[in-house]
């Protein structure tokens, strides 16, 4: 059989995934890869809602060389409609650095929180190269995984991929049934737990969670910057914090601050793991992504350059070589002449312990070019913007206080943690003109 198979022969005297059957996780994958033998290569949309269906599938798919879409089965009629444009299309590769088409391409979906849905073009060795990449930075050799994310999205797929590949265990379960979940099932010790800041922020409001997150091995925290009160909060309960930097196109953390790191202190998304090479052409600026784990191309055009990614994100190597992340470039607000970075703003807001979330945005004006504005969630009712404006008007300069404030019972964000600020531009440019 093909490689991704291999690894199931390992399940014999192992159980991979805790709380399913594994025997029943390798028969499906084995009748669905010679299922799809027996037919042409075609392309496979996979939206299962069972995690063994989907993870066997997948794992069938990429064993049989069959081009593999993973969707989110909760996706709405809008973007079903996306996906089957993109699927129905062909590879595209204007410099013939493949060819075409592509065997044993993996398609991660990313962007669904600006209402457009792309994927990612990965293969199985790029993905197999940031699980190398993992181990050797961490020094280990078997990772154990709990997983509480989406496994069609890359932080749930890559704790399958890093299991499945070293022999490690798995649990799958839906974040919102955690406080249910039977605490001593498993020993956390052994396992790695990957979190969004809101799941983080939630968990920490449960003292009985917070004492079950403080065991586990390392609990990554990435997919949204995290604000200076959780990561406090964290700390004072001696949770093994390891903030990430990543994403859908590196095949998940391509730098990472490990736990010691945090537990003494330090604040930043930690160093380059072996697998990578990040270049920042200023001493702030964006950042360049070299990576054997770093994907093809969005579907269905590969890029031209395969080696490189400059990414919209804006941050810094310091003396240790440890990045820190300043802001984006997309977000940047110019008012009056001035540069500004949400992220900055939001973490002072943050700060006041005024408000549950909160996310800074700049809406066009005709004086100033563009006005800062805030949209949160209050934490009590009689939290008003003049209070926290009040609080924040010392830390900032004049020009970063927010020019509008909009109250709001929730922020749309996705199961990553992602603010979907196409969304909140609506409703920002909505609220001014009734006012």
């Amino acid at each position: 059989m093909e490689q991704p198979l291999n690894y199931l022969q390992n399940l014999k005297n192992h159980d991979l995934l805790i709380g399913y059957s594994s025997q029943e996780f390798k028969r499906i994958a084995t009748e669905f890869y010679l299922k799809l033998t027996e037919i042409p290569p075609q392309k496979i949309i996979i939206a299962e809602r069972e995690p063994i269906q989907f993870l066997a599938k997948f794992l069938g798919a990429c064993a049989a060389k069959c081009p593999a879409f993973l969707c989110n089965p909760d996706w709405g009629k809008q973007e079903w409609e996306q996906v089957f444009n993109l699927v129905q299309q062909e590879y595209t590769d204007n410099n013939s650095n493949y060819s075409l088409p592509i065997p044993n391409t993996i398609m991660i979906p990313t962007g669904g929180s600006s209402g457009k849905i792309k994927f990612a073009i990965h293969t199985w060795e790029t993905l197999m190269a940031s699980v190398q990449g993992f181990t050797e930075y961490f020094q280990i050799n078997t990772v154990n995984s709990f997983c509480v994310l989406p496994l069609y999205h890359v932080s749930g797929l890559m704790q399958f991929m890093r299991t499945l590949t070293t022999n490690g265990k798995l649990v799958i379960t839906p974040f919102q049934t955690l406080e249910f979940y039977q605490k001593d099932y498993i020993n956390p010790s052994e396992y790695f737990l990957s979190l969004v800041p809101t799941q983080l922020q939630r968990l920490l409001q449960d003292p009985q969670l917070t004492q079950w997150l403080s065991q586990f091995y390392t609990v990554f925290l990435g997919g949204a910057p995290a604000w200076d009160e959780l990561i406090e909060k964290a700390r004072f309960h001696q949770i093994k914090l390891a903030l990430t930097y990543g994403m859908t196109e590196t095949a998940s953390q391509v730098a990472t601050l490990k736990p010691d790191d945090f537990l003494q202190g330090k604040i930043n998304s930690g160093q380059i793991l072996p697998h990578t090479k990040i270049t920042i052409n200023h001493q702030t600026g964006n950042i360049n992504i070299e990576s054997k784990s770093l994907a093809l191309g969005y579907y269905p055009q590969i890029w031209e350059d395969k080696d490189n990614l400059l990414v919209d994100d804006i941050g810094f190597l310091d003396a240790e070589g440890y990045l820190h992340i300043t802001g984006r470039s997309s977000d940047k607000i110019i008012t009056g002449g001035e540069n500004i970075y949400p992220i900055e703003i939001e973490s002072v807001i943050q700060k006041t312990n005024m408000v549950i979330d909160v996310c800074v945005i700049g809406i066009p004006d005709k004086y100033w070019g563009q006005a800062v504005t805030a949209l949160y969630i209050p934490k009590t009712a009689n939290t008003s913007s003049s209070k926290i404006e009040n609080q924040i008007k010392n830390q900032l300069s004049k020009f970063k206080i927010p020019k509008y404030w909009i109250s709001l019972p929730s922020l749309p964000r996705n199961a990553q943690g992602k603010i979907n600020r196409q969304q909140l531009q609506q409703i920002a440019q909505d609220f001014i003109s009734n006012r």
